[in-house]
């Protein structure tokens, strides 16, 4: 009862509520009026990133890549051509995005991730670098190094353990926690991820092999053929 009439005691009257929003909401038309500045110093007519996004240079950026809202991009990282970073992105120093990549949002990307081209990072993916990482204990000369190759996609909430390579067009399923390497074309899903089936470049699940250890996609007509635990496109 004590702790609550002190928290009660700690609450702002209403018209102190009121003046708080009055302030927060100037405080908040000046960090947008220092962004313009900002991103006047950092826009050019080869990318875009919203006012409000950080750019640090040095930092490459390729060609009509657009940067939304809230993003923090750092000095020596590289984004690609024609890449999309959603709301509150965040890019590591030494990170490197391919071309044609989408980064949804609130998806951050720390030293030692390689992003290839292609690549789709569903909305709020998770990233480690640290495999026993310790708030006291500095390990920056422990970063693992994690490489999602060409064409995959990543599902909203998935975990990747650091130190993995997901394949090429590997598709990944939303809230997965992926903790080994993932092979090209592989569907993984679950917790943690294993593989359920193979997918097709185009994105569509293919079937299952028949006896010439042939899959054939029923979308776009691509043939594969199964070689033990992995599958290579033969023709389309």
């Amino acid at each position: 009862m004590a702790y609550s009439k002190q928290c009660d005691s700690l609450r702002p009257a209403q018209g102190d509520v009121n003046q708080a929003s009055v302030v927060a909401r100037s405080l908040a038309r000046a960090y947008i009026r220092k962004a313009s500045i900002t991103a006047s110093m950092t826009n050019n007519s080869e990318y875009f990133a919203h006012e409000s996004s950080c750019i640090d240079q040095p930092c490459e950026i390729g060609k009509d890549t657009r940067i939304w809202h809230f993003c923090h991009v750092m000095a020596g990282s590289r984004i690609g051509t024609n890449c999309i970073l959603g709301q509150n992105v965040y890019v590591d120093r030494d990170v490197v995005i391919g071309n044609d990549c989408k980064i949804q949002n609130n998806v951050s990307l720390y030293s030692g991730v390689m992003i290839g081209d292609g690549v789709f990072c569903g909305p709020s993916v998770v990233f480690t670098n640290v495999i026993n990482p310790r708030a006291r204990i500095e390990r920056k000369d422990e970063f693992k190094s994690t490489v999602v190759s060409e064409g995959a996609s990543l599902g909203a909430n998935a975990t990747i353990v650091c130190g993995i390579t997901i394949g090429e067009y590997a598709f990944v399923g939303a809230g997965a926690v992926v903790t080994r390497d993932v092979v090209s074309h592989a569907v993984v899903y679950g917790v943690p991820a294993q593989q359920r089936s193979w997918v097709c470049q185009c994105g569509v699940q293919l079937p299952a092999a028949d006896a010439a250890l042939r899959l054939a996609c029923r979308s776009c007509a691509k043939e594969y053929r199964q070689e033990e635990r992995r599958i290579y496109l033969e023709s389309g």
